[in-house]
């Protein structure tokens, strides 16, 4: 696969033919769809529900009803089918939560194109890698980050316009792309599109993977994988009603925020908070005192900074019945911070962007502090050693996972695709677990070097050949610890070329923000004045973490 228009059809018809359906776990959540199924469906139903005149998404940036949102996704469609683009072809989008995200996302589908999902951290040379890997012509950005498609890396590809969200003064013009405003684009455009004739294992959307390990790898999602996650873990997890009003601080762009903010809440016609903007405390209480959320998703990071946060004290989190929490381990001393705060207890679970969502999870009526949970209905679950066998209770394997919204592939990347999407619809994720009798899985660790920092993936080498890069580094080694709360991070230990200046650690941080992802960069830099070695010349790591872990013994 290249990444041209015309691949959409030898790829579905491999999906349609070859990848096995999960037919246990859709036929255990009574889970079926037509064979022509388009996913703008999630939003769509909800007109023939009665449910049109309801919120739809609300939030500081405006709130639209099913209906006005329908008609705006409508409206997306018809103005990106006027760039002439052929079913299946791939959309760019590098936008924040507000309501346009999901007018543009489902907008796309529902012309039968295929939008991608971009973290708005991405640096230029990284989105022109998404834009060149996916083929996609036409990109929708918000005029916050238009400025970064008018980089010369970008520029190279085959990108030809670009849509602006929020603004009728667009940015200078770099290149051949040509600039729309949104609005005027929009306005000509009609309110009603029918659903493209999609198959349900069709392309719908992708997310791109970290990139952790070497280049980022498109995680191609398919039309019924939304409607998937819906019917297992919001009706069997969070119970998730109508009356219901969902905000996830997990941005949409998230395989988790997508599930949270926008399937979940409009499967059954509830309300969706967006909140744009780098999300501190101070704002996240303002939109729950404002927005009277039921259902709170977090990370571990998040709810630790909310707990110290000051405005903490004076929190009204009394619309709440629900806190989620994903993608890292829960510390007990953050959950009973939380639970001390707003009563609660912050039920965790364990997912990934190839499954789309969670599929492990505690619930209010099982949970246990420091497992991730347990199945949850519509997966199946396998503890394997490393020779495929499967391990019994309490025996530590590598965790697979089937279901029905498992991603059958990575785009144009056959090694990687036979590395994770293994034969009979499995994925091997990696992580190492161990379950007990009642059926909880604990996390153990990586069955590779990946660490999860922020609640994602982190590779240290890649942050040490970064910083190794650097003008003023010798000499470095970057190393993983895990935090008295459970949390990992990130530490580097640096040796300086030429003289120490104070400043050093600060600029190498900034460094690795820049050159790669910020929430890749370490968390601790330790200028040293040698690092050591051992006998073959190597740098011992492993010296290197005993006294890190010494020093760490002496402080407690």
């Amino acid at each position: 696969m290249t990444g041209r228009a015309s691949d959409i059809t030898s790829f579905s018809a491999a999906i349609v033919d070859q990848v096995p359906r999960a037919a246990s776990g859709a036929a255990e959540i009574g889970f079926s769809l037509p064979e022509r199924y388009n996913a703008s469906a999630i939003l769509f139903d909800n007109l023939e529900r009665g449910r049109g005149e309801h919120p739809a998404v609300t939030g500081p940036g405006g709130t639209l009803s099913y209906r006005e949102l329908c008609h705006e996704a409508c409206r997306f469609g018809h103005a990106l089918a006027g760039f002439g683009l052929e079913r299946g072809e791939r959309v760019l989008l590098f936008m924040d939560d507000t309501p346009a995200y999901p007018a543009a996302l489902f907008g796309a589908i529902r012309a039968g194109l295929v939008p991608l999902l971009v973290n708005t951290l991405t640096p230029p040379d990284l989105l022109a890698f998404y834009l060149a890997d996916s083929g996609a012509r036409i990109a929708i950005a918000d005029a916050t980050f238009a400025e970064r498609f008018a980089a010369d890396a970008v520029a190279a590809t085959g990108l030809t316009d670009l849509i602006v969200v929020g603004s009728e003064t667009l940015p200078v013009q770099s290149g051949a792309v040509r600039l729309h405003p949104a609005a005027a684009l929009l306005d000509r455009q009609p309110d009603w599109l029918d659903a493209a004739d999609t198959h349900r294992d069709d392309m719908a959307f992708w997310q791109y993977s970290s990139g952790s390990t070497g280049r980022p790898k498109g995680i191609v999602h398919l039309q019924h994988d939304m409607a998937y996650t819906a019917a297992s873990y919001a009706r069997h997890v969070l119970r998730i009603g109508p009356n219901d009003i969902c905000f996830s601080v997990p941005k949409i762009f998230f395989a988790y925020g997508l599930g949270n903010s926008l399937t979940f809440p409009f499967s059954v016609g509830a309300t969706s908070v967006l909140l744009a903007g780098q999300p501190k405390p101070y704002s996240v209480f303002e939109a729950i005192a404002q927005f009277r959320p039921t259902l709170f998703f977090g990370l571990p990071t998040l709810y630790t900074a909310l707990a110290a946060a000051p405005e903490a004290a004076s929190a009204d989190l009394s619309s709440l019945r629900l806190c989620l929490s994903a993608a890292e381990v829960l510390a007990s001393e953050v959950a009973e911070a939380w639970r001390r705060l707003s009563g609660l207890d912050i039920v965790e679970g364990l997912g990934s962007t190839e499954v789309l969502h969670i599929y492990l999870s505690n619930d209010e009526t099982a949970r246990k502090p420091g497992a991730a949970g347990r199945r949850v209905p519509g997966y199946e679950i396998a503890l394997r050693d490393m020779d495929g066998r499967e391990v019994g209770d309490g025996e530590e394997g590598v965790l697979w996972v089937r279901g029905d919204s498992n991603a059958p592939t990575y785009w144009n990347r056959p090694d990687k695709t036979a590395d994770t999407m293994r034969a009979e619809g499995w994925i091997y994720t990696g992580d190492r677990m161990t379950r007990d009798a009642e059926g909880f899985y604990v996390f153990r660790g990586r069955a590779d070097d990946l660490v999860k920092v922020s609640g994602q993936w982190v590779y240290p080498l890649e942050v040490e050949l970064c910083l190794a890069d650097h003008p003023l580094v010798h000499e470095c080694a970057v190393l993983a610890f895990e935090l008295p709360d459970r949390r990992m991070t990130l530490e580097a230990y640096v040796v300086a070329a030429g003289e120490h200046r104070p400043e050093l650690a600060q600029l190498l941080q900034t460094h690795v923000k820049t050159a790669l992802l910020p929430y890749k960069y370490p968390r601790q830099v330790h200028i040293v004045d040698a690092l050591p070695k051992t006998g073959t010349g190597k740098i011992d790591r492993q010296s290197l973490l005993a006294q890190r872990l010494s020093r760490a013994g002496h402080a407690a």
